[in-house]
């Protein structure tokens, strides 16, 4: 089934210049897989089309059951410069939890929310 990750996860996020850096914590142990296969740098920054301008780096932080990605060209020029609140580190987080993502039925009791998608 195609669910949102943000029945999967939950994001925070930070910013310095035009680098944004945007972690993504598994809700269950199980669901950190999916997001290790699913969620690499590539669809990140597809994600956002051309709101990323830069490269994108993805660390994993297994001992949390986080992914780390830091996204460099992606506050329009740093957030003190930019007139697109939008790309805002918070609101960055807060979009990447609409992505897409294919989970095995048999893990639909742990996902978090009512609707899903």
């Amino acid at each position: 089934m195609q669910v949102m990750l943000q029945h999967l996860a939950h994001a925070r996020s930070g910013d310095k210049g035009n680098t944004s850096n945007i972690a993504v914590f598994a809700y269950e142990p199980a669901f950190y897989p999916l997001l290790k296969e699913q969620l690499t740098a590539e669809r990140f920054k597809a994600f956002y089309g051309e709101a990323i301008t830069g490269e994108v780096l993805r660390y994993e932080v297994d001992n949390i059951e986080a992914l780390n990605f830091v996204a460099h060209g992606a506050l329009g020029g740093g957030v003190s410069r930019s007139l697109s609140v939008d790309n805002y580190g918070k609101a960055l987080s807060a979009a990447v939890l609409g992505f897409v993502m294919d989970v095995p039925d048999t893990l639909r009791p742990l996902l978090r929310g009512q609707s899903l998608l």
